[in-house]
């Protein structure tokens, strides 16, 4: 916990700049995290103690210097306001809210490594990040790993975990990669599971759903001999 007179020689989020300027290589930098966000959107609707960012700066004093951030390309914060004093954060830095680090961060491989496996490893180490989650699904083979390793603190450093999809109990979920169809183009993301390693659908997964169980009652109901667009109405 910071003393007082630290707390107050610390810039504040209104004088940090929002992220370091570093422009993304790829477009699923930002597009695959801002699912996993608007996922957590609906999941959790209803409770007001979490944070999720996306290509944002975190700032913290277990750097050199606590006005150069770490900036993830997605972190989670639970125990924190979702919208800090009613407002959107332009950055988060843990003075600010209440000494509480990302319980979880996500690093995205891309054609330029930058430092995932061991500076930004090490970062978040120190930090404190309880989950560092790198997906690297073009380059694994490359950098020698895996195409999603999800890596525990424990007992101050950090262990490679086994198993897809991962639970992650202190979270209150799980993380894992699947194929489906976005914006009308096959490919590869990432979604949360739910306790039970059942996958949470997004929005336009549950439409689909929803059209094809009207479709299946309506082709049962055309099997019975009766029009499903010409169903009695209850007076």
């Amino acid at each position: 916990m910071l003393s007082p007179d630290l707390k107050n020689a610390l810039p504040t989020t209104d004088e940090l700049p929002c992220s370091d300027d570093t422009p993304v290589d790829n477009e699923d930098q930002n597009f695959l995290p801002n699912i996993l966000l608007f996922l957590l959107n609906s999941i959790w609707a209803n409770r007001m103690d979490w944070y999720f960012g996306v290509d944002m700066g975190v700032y913290h004093t277990t750097g050199v210097n606590p006005r150069v951030p770490v900036v993830p390309d997605a972190f989670l914060s639970l125990g924190v306001e979702r919208k800090k004093g009613g407002k959107s954060r332009k950055s988060y830095a843990v003075w600010e809210e209440n000494g509480i680090v990302p319980i979880f961060t996500l690093e995205m491989v891309s054609h330029t490594p930058g430092g995932e496996y061991d500076e930004k490893l090490d970062i978040y180490r120190k930090l404190g990040v309880l989950y560092y989650v790198i997906y690297n699904p073009e380059f694994w083979r490359r950098d020698q790993h895996q195409p999603l390793e999800v890596y525990k603190l424990l007992n101050g450093n950090y262990q490679l975990q086994i198993g897809e999809p991962y639970l992650m109990p202190e979270v209150g979920l799980g993380i894992g990669r699947h194929q489906t169809v976005i914006g009308g183009i096959q490919q590869e993301f990432l979604c949360w599971y739910d306790e039970q390693g059942k996958r949470y659908l997004t929005d336009a997964e549950q439409a689909q759903q929803e059209r094809q169980r009207a479709e299946q009652l309506a082709e049962y109901l055309r099997s019975l001999g009766v029009d499903p667009n010409n169903l009695p109405h209850n007076s």
